[in-house]
């Protein structure tokens, strides 16, 4: 009997904890307004809550990255030659990988609202540069602006993905990435729309100032807008969880986890090849197709159509890649043989188009005849569906990529550092291919190497995508990363007593 007294009862494995004072309607939030729920479409979200912070974080992105995607998506950064932005992005992309590959370490230190809003100020003054450049032909300052961009944005994408990866549940990382990369292209749409409507009747010559002076305003605004996020200490999911993160980290604690996050999962270094490739086919088709072989206003077309085309390309394969009926694990294989597809599909078609244009040194000849929308089915609407495929690629490889990333951790800590590498190697191989643009080798060069880059990195990160992703990866995985315990990441009144021997 004394043996049956003392047995823990496993129905009686809960202890009340209740604190004081409660979100008015819950029973697991704190009070206070960040946490005081309100119905959308039937369902309560809470401003503390990983939807409304995503959607917070989706809009900074929004006004920055994609203003800035929209520019750069112009060819040249809207200027007739592309020296300076050739020179300005290996500035840019250089620093970035730099900075990159240790931005985790400062976004778990700094936090991420403070990481998030100061990267989102080198924005506007990139595009000022631009401004200044098309009245004084000064590129001294163009490739400073380059240069501080590459640093905030190895900021801004490190503490962006670090929450888009483990502030969701993880049977709707798809959803949430989708839903991300589809309002953060919005931006590059609405972006795109601003030339195109100010330069509708302009076939020559760089972009207006007017451009330059409302991609700088709205970049502003998305800086700032950064800083009414809430720190991701304060992040409570519909779940009742919290974001696991380190307590009181520090410089060299922070430094340490760089090396952990590499020793403990060596295998990291297969995937580093896809993160190479994730950005470099952007010199290609922004300026050794777009910028080089359509009049000004047509390329702002392509522009439209791109970032247009990211957000199709978003909302379908973050759906697939949650879709509830296939195991996690399944559906991390499939999405790469098909992206495996797509790569040969997209990119050759691209062959058959790249290798019937004319090399360089004559498309850049004073005179050449540029494409105009005009022209019809001879010279424009198959470039013109092939500029939009590419931006299809486009969001179906950065999708992948930021899931495979989420479905190998929840943890707060090990995602930035995994975002911090992912920008850190893709930003290397972004100045690398804009460098090949800037010493002018030919167009057929860059765009093999490209395709090349592509193919080779998904044979190389096969064995971690068919491998590594489990369906779900447990708390106890997690907190191999952290300094917290079980107790610590579930929010609410009640909190299981965990046997540390079961």
């Amino acid at each position: 009997m004394s043996d049956e007294k003392n047995t823990p009862d496993p129905t009686s494995d809960v202890q009340a904890t209740t604190p004081p004072d409660y979100a008015e309607g819950s029973t697991f939030r704190p009070k206070g307004w960040i946490y005081k729920g309100f119905n959308v479409n039937g369902a309560e979200v809470w401003y503390a809550s990983p939807k409304v912070q995503l959607l917070m974080v989706s809009f900074v992105c929004f006004l920055c990255p994609g203003m800035f995607n929209a520019l750069g998506g112009l060819g040249g950064g809207g200027q007739v030659d592309a020296t300076a932005q050739d020179h300005a992005n290996t500035a840019l992309y250089s620093t970035f990988a730099v900075v990159g590959f240790f931005a985790g370490t400062f976004a778990n230190r700094l936090g991420l609202r403070l990481t998030l809003s100061f990267g989102g100020l080198g924005y506007c003054i990139y595009a000022a540069s631009f401004l200044c450049y098309s009245h004084t032909e000064n590129i001294g300052f163009v490739v400073f602006a380059g240069a501080l961009l590459g640093v905030c944005a190895g900021l801004l994408w490190t503490a962006q993905g670090a929450i888009m990866m483990s502030y969701p549940p993880e049977n709707s990382k798809g959803r949430y990435i989708s839903y991300f990369w589809m309002i953060f292209n919005t931006g590059a749409v609405i972006g795109s729309l601003i030339p195109l409507a100010q330069n509708i009747h302009k076939t020559s010559g760089p972009v207006t100032d007017g451009t330059y002076a409302a991609f700088i305003v709205l970049m502003f605004f998305g800086a700032v807008l950064a800083l009414f996020l809430c720190d991701a200490d304060k992040i409570i999911r519909e779940d009742h969880t919290k974001v696991i993160l380190m307590k009181n980290p520090s410089w060299k604690t922070e430094i340490v986890g760089l090396w952990e996050t590499l020793f403990d999962s060596p295998w990291i270094l297969l995937l580093f090849p896809m993160f190479f490739s994730s950005n470099l086919f952007y010199t290609y088709q922004n300026n050794c197709m777009n910028g080089s072989f359509f009049n000004t206003r047509t390329r702002a077309l392509n522009n439209l159509l791109y970032w247009l085309a990211q957000i199709v390309g978003a909302f379908i394969f973050g759906h697939a890649l949650d879709y509830a009926k296939l195991s996690r694990s399944v559906r991390a294989k499939a999405s790469l043989v098909v992206l495996f597809v797509l790569t040969f599909a997209i990119w050759g078609g691209g062959y058959a188009w790249q290798k019937q244009q004319v090399v360089r040194e004559v498309a850049k000849a004073e005179g050449f005849e540029l494409i105009d929308w005009k022209d019809g089915n001879t010279k424009f609407l198959g470039p013109m569906f092939l500029y939009f495929f590419y931006g299809f690629f486009d969001a179906a490889w950065q999708t992948c990529m930021y899931w495979y990333m989420g479905a190998l951790s929840n943890n707060g800590r090990k995602a930035a550092n995994l975002a911090g590498f992912y920008k850190g190697i893709q930003s290397a191989g972004a100045a690398i291919f804009w460098r090949l643009d800037g010493l002018g080798k030919p167009f057929d060069t860059i765009f093999g190497a490209t395709w090349g880059c592509l193919a080779g990195s998904i044979l190389i990160g096969a064995p971690v995508i068919f491998m590594r992703i489990k369906d779900s990866v447990t708390i106890e995985e997690d907190l191999k990363f952290s300094d917290e315990t079980i107790t610590d990441v579930i929010a609410g009144p009640t909190e299981k007593k965990v046997d540390p021997e079961s």
